[in-house]
């Protein structure tokens, strides 16, 4: 909800309580969030209509994201010297995400799926007590920040692409999913077909959906936010029709608002890993160690614990498990 925007409506209808009172508590809590906590990134850009996106990147050589990293090794280089040393992990989070990465509104801690990997990383690597500064951020701030090191790891559902492993590095994969459209009940829309021409859908700019969009024929408009949960605001309003997501993420927003409902299949395989500086290796390996053991013990394990406790039940069970790792040597 923006500011003096009164109480968002959809179509001239109130959005419910529970949805009002978890979007004002996730703005409150943010605001007061103490700098040292949390930063955050610059304010979010407004949205903007229709435009040919940027062209994508080259293709990383001999390119597959399921093989994107390097073997596990527990072995220190200069990346996990530096953590060791400053004592503390700098970790670039979504705290706009429901289920993934946000904000409790009752201990202002930040929590979800993807927080409790960043924290078995950092004790890993700085031992049971080990403090995090986590870092907000948009989707197309992920990979300059990374560069400029001004974080070690970004693990905000983040899809290793071919055109990413070109600027970044990426753990094995940890989460897969796809990309889904979110609608206000009584849309219309069908899916991501002939029922959108001429519909404006929401993404977030810098997002793998931008790719989704531009490569389709479905006649669709682009508005573009800068995340996803501004898009969630943008159709509760009614100033656009659909928003293009992860379904994972999307999911975090129909637990939000239940007027909201997912339509047509998915589009297609999204692998989430964890990303780092091209020359981090030692970090990359060290990450993939921590994830082997993260995904050990089947039920029982780290990840299938953290995947009952945010996931479950919003996306229901997950009898496969974790992804099987698979690494580039």
């Amino acid at each position: 909800m923006t500011a003096g925007s009164g109480v968002a409506r959809r179509g001239g209808r109130p959005l419910g309580g529970r949805s009002v009172l978890w979007l004002l508590l996730t703005a409150m809590l943010l605001a007061a969030a103490p700098a040292a906590a949390v930063t955050a990134g610059p304010p979010a850009a407004p949205r903007t209509a229709a435009r040919p996106a940027a062209e994508p990147a080259a293709r990383a050589p001999s390119c597959d994201p399921r093989r994107a990293g390097p073997r596990p090794s527990r072995v220190d280089g200069p990346a996990v010297r530096r953590i060791r040393e400053r004592g503390h992990l700098v970790a670039g989070v979504d705290l706009n995400s429901y289920l993934w990465g946000s904000r409790d509104p009752w201990t202002r801690e930040p929590a979800g799926f993807d927080i409790d990997l960043v924290r078995a990383i950092a004790r890993d690597i700085l031992g049971p007590k080990a403090t995090v500064r986590f870092v907000g951020m948009p989707p197309s701030q992920r990979i300059a920040r990374l560069q400029a090191r001004q974080v070690d790891v970004v693990v905000r559902t983040m899809s290793i692409t071919c055109e990413r492993l070109a600027d970044v590095a990426f753990s094995s994969v940890y989460f897969e999913t796809g990309h889904q459209l979110l609608v206000a009940e009584g849309s219309g829309i069908k899916g991501f077909d002939a029922t959108v021409r001429g519909r404006r859908v929401c993404l977030s700019k810098g997002s793998s959906a931008a790719d989704l969009l531009r490569g389709s024929t479905t006649g669709a408009v682009a508005v573009e936010t800068a995340s996803h949960l501004d898009c969630l605001v943008e159709l509760q309003q009614g100033n656009v029709d659909a928003v293009l997501t992860h379904a994972t993420l999307a999911a975090g927003l129909v637990a939000q608002d239940p007027n909201l409902r997912l339509v047509g299949p998915r589009l297609d395989t999204s692998l989430y890993g964890v990303a780092m500086n091209k020359d981090d290796t030692d970090l990359v390996r060290r990450v993939n160690a921590v994830l082997e053991d993260y995904r050990k013990g089947g039920a029982r394990s780290p990840w299938m614990a953290s995947y009952d406790k945010w996931l479950a039940p919003t996306l229901g069970a997950h009898p496969q498990g974790p992804p099987v790792a698979a690494y580039a040597d």
